[in-house]
């Protein structure tokens, strides 16, 4: 359903006008905030935007990181560097806030500090599972005359952002992204799609905008491309079915940023700290792609229904 469809569905549903906005003000309201706002049941029913959010999201990333590429040493690599990584969240926070849609704001902080949202089985069965991925993954590269060393942990991170600690450019992505991505970015897909669709859509946006990274002395991705492009596909083409878990466990655990949160701290550390080669990380691509199959024809109910589809923040 489109955003004009579900604007349309809603109006008819409650016996409003199908006709454009005057111009007025209702209610505090301006003709755009209205655009936003269903009025159900007394209550402002909220419509999310995702293109707007993605294209700011995109713009602002970019834009900063393109600043960083240009000017890639000290100061200007540091700033250019955290004003993209903040940039998804920023944006999400600021299409809350700015929304004056009281159910989106409470929504995004019971996401955020709803600590009763969480259910501590599905982070630990998603830990397992992403670690039953990985001991599979070097397992095959063993097989193939890979080092029996891989299952032991580096003795140090394999980037570093001008001399910046590895281990906080990993904390803070792994928080910051989730602000953004599951503080508005997933919900604004998954408003209008099954959550399977929406954890393809969203996986594929989310590869793509890590692109600009592989041209940033000192990155991960920066590292990638140098040793070759088949690193570079496969790390654009992993993050797609990694979202299948992402949303798994942010749905099973009634949406909750801090599951997320947690769940893409522990990957990002394990792919850091576990000693393994690049090839076998290619091999894990493969191991993840099988547990994304597995989490989906397991839990079918939950990726293919579309109860929630127009009624995310009633749920």
């Amino acid at each position: 359903m489109t955003l004009e469809e579900q604007i349309k569905h809603y109006r008819k549903q409650e016996g409003l006008s199908q006709e454009k906005t005057t111009g007025k003000k209702v209610d505090g309201f301006s003709d755009t905030e209205a655009d936003n706002h269903i009025e159900l049941g007394g209550m402002r029913k909220y419509i999310y935007r995702p293109v707007r959010f993605y294209l700011i999201t995109f713009a602002c990333t970019w834009f900063w990181w393109l600043f960083a590429i240009l000017f890639n040493e000290g100061t200007s690599l540091y700033l250019g560097m955290f004003l993209g990584l903040i940039s998804p969240a920023v944006v999400a926070v600021v299409t809350v806030l700015t929304s004056k849609n009281k159910a989106l704001i409470n929504d995004f902080k019971k996401k955020l500090i709803g600590f009763y949202r969480i259910k501590p089985r599905y982070i630990v069965i998603a830990v397992l599972i992403f670690a039953a991925i990985v001991a599979a993954s070097i397992g095959t590269s063993i097989l193939f005359g890979g080092s029996i060393k891989q299952f032991s942990f580096t003795e140090d991170f394999s980037f570093s952002i001008g001399g910046t600690s590895a281990l906080l450019t990993i904390l803070l992505a792994s928080c910051i992204e989730e602000f953004g991505w599951r503080g508005y970015g997933e919900d604004a897909v998954g408003a209008y799609h099954s959550w399977f669709m929406e954890s393809i859509i969203f996986g594929c946006i989310w590869s793509l905008w890590h692109v600009p990274l592989f041209w940033i002395q000192g990155t991960y991705q920066y590292g990638l491309k140098e040793m070759g492009i088949m690193y570079v596909l496969n790390f654009l083409l992993s993050v797609i079915p990694l979202d299948f878990l992402q949303t798994w466990v942010y749905v099973k655990n009634n949406r909750s940023m801090l599951a997320t949160i947690i769940f893409h701290l522990f990957i990002n550390i394990m792919q850091e700290k576990i000693n393994m080669t690049p090839e076998t990380k290619c091999i894990q691509t493969i191991f993840v792609v099988v547990a994304a199959i597995i989490i989906v024809v397991t839990n079918k109910e939950m990726f293919f229904e579309t109860k929630h589809v127009g009624n995310l923040l009633e749920e």
